[in-house]
């Protein structure tokens, strides 16, 4: 039997492989800073993918990326940015993965708050 940790590593995996797919450079998983804890972060030409992943055993119908945590996210997402000499265009992605059938990837799941 499986852990909820085993199964998010899972998700991560199997999502960072279609990212991959899709023709992102994977920067990071489980990407640590002072601010939080990135799922992934890709790349994709001048975009920066800030990717939450979500697993669920089946379908339901809940606030999937609560309030707190895209405030953490975004926080973290600025920080981690800074490390680029460049500008780019930060999006927040979800992806969610059912058991049994392949991951959903959200682009632009929400907008970071001002």
């Amino acid at each position: 039997m499986k852990t909820a940790y085993t199964k998010g590593l899972w998700a991560e995996r199997a999502c960072t492989l279609i990212l991959w797919l899709k023709g992102y450079i994977i920067l990071g998983r489980r990407v640590k800073t002072p601010l939080g804890e990135i799922d992934i972060v890709a790349r994709k030409g001048s975009t920066l993918a800030i990717v939450e992943v979500k697993y669920r055993p089946q379908l339901i119908h809940d606030p999937i990326v609560l309030f707190e945590q895209r405030m953490r996210l975004e926080r973290a997402a600025k920080y981690f940015a800074k490390k680029f000499n460049e500008p780019l265009n930060i999006r927040f992605d979800l992806m969610l993965v059912i058991r049994g059938r392949l991951p959903y990837h959200l682009k632009g799941a929400w907008r970071p708050e001002r």
